[in-house]
């Protein structure tokens, strides 16, 4: 199969292959997704298939406008209209219960509930409106590694298993959308997944909100995407680094004694500082934790390209956008931290 890359005026085209149910990838604020008509049963196991995805691993469906949920949800929770209002479009995903036998099991991973989302991108949204269908959206990658950031990334990991992918260059925030469960039997809403809309943002609109901290295992069924244990990872093993230029200079010092070769992912001044000592490095700039979530995925992609044996990659504060940063980064590390009392142990 040749994957063809689709433009802003060959939208239609797209939308012809999604009614077909053919995969079609496609551009949001966050990661390029893998989409395909949540309708469609066959094309959805085609998702699983492609990406190699488990099957208890729930879909977030993707629609264009708040009225395509309204047909398959029938009592939405308290606080839904001032979230959408707050959000929609944007990078977050809305979990509700929906009417039965709406979506295949395939889509739901055999739960009573579905993610929603409706992606801040223009022509994501008209892909799904001319496509007349909502779209289930993973990461438009092989399971479990670095989400894609930009077409080339999409074509990298699935060229010649999906039909085309609808080309917008890189996204804009990097890490995928928040998850809140607003199906909790207390009606407090639940953050399951950690994203560029922080639990200060959503405070302020619906009042108290929860953050899941449960790590889900290899044997759990999750109930929104992104919640494995280890997830987003390279090939190469990644290390996170939490403290200063002096727990770099020893976690590089502790990893040359062991001859492996070191890839660097961090803001300019520490690899400036030890672009001699490492084999390779990736900068995302200033030291900036938007800077940094915007480029992780794409790091740790271009890093796991070179000869090098281990990532080194910079920590930020868990507040705000870094609590997402930090876990797409300790999933992608499997949740190993060099800290300066730990590096000889």
């Amino acid at each position: 199969m040749e994957t063809k890359k689709f433009t802003a005026d060959q939208i239609d085209q797209a939308a012809d292959l999604i009614q077909q149910g053919e995969l079609i990838a496609f551009p949001t604020e966050t990661v390029y997704g893998l989409g395909a008509n949540a309708l469609d049963e066959t094309a959805v196991k085609q998702v699983y298939a492609v990406k190699g995805r488990p099957s208890d691993n729930p879909l977030i469906v993707h629609v264009s406008d708040f009225e395509m949920v309204k047909q398959y949800v029938n009592d939405f929770p308290e606080h839904t209209k001032s979230l959408v209002e707050a959000f929609w479009p944007g990078p977050l995903t809305l979990i509700f219960n929906v009417l039965p036998t709406t979506f295949s099991t395939s889509v739901t991973g055999g739960l009573n509930t579905v993610a929603f989302r409706m992606p801040n991108n223009q022509k994501t949204l008209e892909l799904i409106k001319k496509a007349g269908v909502p779209l289930v959206g993973p990461s438009a990658n092989t399971s479990g590694k670095p989400s894609p950031t930009t077409a080339q990334h999409v074509y990298h990991d699935l060229q010649g298993e999906i039909a085309g992918i609808l080309d917008d260059g890189p996204t804009q925030i990097g890490v995928e959308s928040t998850v809140l469960d607003l199906t909790a039997k207390d009606g407090i809403p639940v953050i399951l997944r950690p994203g560029a809309v922080t639990k200060e943002q959503l405070e302020h609109v619906v009042g108290k909100v929860m953050i899941d901290q449960h790590l889900i295992s290899e044997n759990e069924a999750p109930k929104a995407p992104g919640m494995k244990y280890k997830h987003y990872a390279p090939d190469v093993p990644v290390w996170i680094i939490d403290g200063d230029q002096e727990v770099f200079k020893q976690a590089i010092e502790w990893a040359k004694s062991k001859q492996q070769r070191i890839g660097l992912f961090a803001d300019d001044q520490i690899t400036s500082t030890f672009s001699a000592d490492v084999a390779a490095v990736f900068s995302f700039g200033e030291e900036s934790v938007e800077q940094g979530t915007k480029l992780l995925f794409a790091g740790l992609r271009s890093l796991d390209e070179q000869d090098i044996d281990v990532i080194f990659a910079q920590a930020f504060p868990e507040s705000g956008l870094g609590i997402a940063y930090m876990n797409r980064l300790k999933k992608a590390a499997n949740q190993k931290i060099l800290k300066i009392d730990s590096i000889f142990e």
